[in-house]
């Protein structure tokens, strides 16, 4: 559970803090990743800064921001611990999305809110199954809410879990046990009777978002936490609302962005400091070498303008489609892992050795090619849209 802390109120951070902010976490990155544990600290740090409710409404005591502030924090978070950035993602989504929380009961949407103003209230969404897969594939969840006196009990399996046992809450996809089954979230405090953590996430990468399995069995949760509950055809998407493409484009993008940011930092400190011996100049002063740091500032050039331009659209209520966040979020991490490799190749054995950074920020940034919508649907979609089909 989360700590409860004195926050002050969320606001953006300047330049300095924000880099403050990165070298904080980068400090115990390596240490959070060869233990795979939650990130306990550095979200007790970000709550000292005022940061876990940056996107909660003003008139609920948060920072009320938009889309481009967010990823200005998510940035600097990332490009420090990306596990923390990615568990942040989550809770700053569900505040400035009001598609997904307009349908809540107000108190309990302020309950939350005001939770994560104080430094805590961190929320993840559990959607993947063994059976089902990925929601966005299609399937009803095998998870069942069934109807109690009391409210509901909910059983099933959940995996891929980000943040498991460091969230407050858990946002359950299941769908009920009526005869015309209905599908939605349950918002399940994490500490709920009848919950159990298996501990299997032992991943190649993004090691401290704890991904693990979370098992439900009977657990009871309120009625009025069952907060958004439709017929299966009624989750269609809104026409014309693109909130939750964009947050979760941009945000995926900026994260694995600031990865490739960190790479490119310990890069440059590594050739500048390197002199072999034969050549009596740093690695830095060789022209071969200065033409592939070129071509990864290029690639982060292009990462920017497309995640920056993208985000103002967005906020400014500009014309963009999904398939144009999505293509941002294709072209982005591909960006980022191409200039990650960029930097193995100019350091060979060196830059896959443990106790060098450029091996844990490859291992992570290759994790940007599992979240969905994945490259597949991406491309098949802009071209059935270019296709007019």
């Amino acid at each position: 559970m989360a700590s409860v802390l004195a926050a002050e109120p969320a606001t953006i951070p300047s330049p300095e803090r924000l880099d403050h902010i990165t070298a904080t976490l980068a400090e115990t990155a390596g240490a959070v990743d060869r233990a795979a544990v939650f990130p306990r600290e550095n979200f007790d740090f970000l709550a000292r800064e005022g940061l876990i409710g940056l996107t909660v409404p003003r008139a609920l005591g948060g920072g009320g921001a938009g889309l481009t502030e967010a990823l200005t924090v998510l940035g600097a978070v990332a490009k420090g611990e990306p596990s923390t950035a990615l568990i942040l993602f989550m809770t700053y989504g569900y505040h400035a999305a009001p598609a997904k929380t307009r349908a809540w009961p107000a108190g309990l949407y302020e309950r939350l809110a005001r939770e994560a103003v104080a430094g805590r209230g961190l929320i993840g969404g559990l959607r993947v199954e063994p059976e089902l897969g990925t929601p966005v594939r299609g399937g009803l969840p095998k998870t069942i809410a069934r109807r109690t006196p009391d409210g509901w009990a909910i059983t099933g399996e959940k995996i891929y879990s980000t943040g498991s046992t460091g969230l407050d809450w858990f946002a359950v996809w299941a769908r009920t046990d009526e005869e015309s089954p209905r599908v939605g979230n349950f918002l399940v405090r994490s500490d709920s009777p009848n919950i159990t953590i298996v501990p299997v996430w032992d991943h190649l990468g993004m090691r401290a978002t704890v991904s693990h399995e979370v098992r439900f069995a009977d657990t009871p949760v309120p009625l009025a936490h069952a907060v958004d509950l439709r017929r299966p055809e009624d989750w269609a998407p809104i026409p014309g609302d693109i909130t939750q493409a964009a947050w979760n484009a941009l945000s995926i993008s900026t994260i694995y962005d600031g990865v490739a940011r960190a790479a490119r930092d310990w890069l440059v400190r590594y050739l500048n400091d390197r002199v072999p011996s034969n050549l009596g100049a740093s690695l830095a002063t060789l022209p071969r070498f200065q033409e592939k740091v070129g071509e990864i500032e290029g690639l982060l050039q292009i990462n920017r303008t497309l995640i920056e331009t993208a985000a103002a659209s967005v906020d400014a209520g500009g014309a963009i489609t999904a398939n144009a966040l999505n293509i941002v979020k294709w072209t982005a991490t591909g960006n980022a892992i191409r200039a990650v490799e960029i930097g193995l190749e100019l350091t060979g054995n060196p830059g896959l050795t443990r106790n060098n950074p450029l091996e844990r920020h490859y291992r992570d940034v290759l994790c940007s090619r599992i979240h969905s919508p994945q490259n597949d649907t991406i491309l098949t979609a802009a071209g059935r849209a270019a296709l007019a089909l």
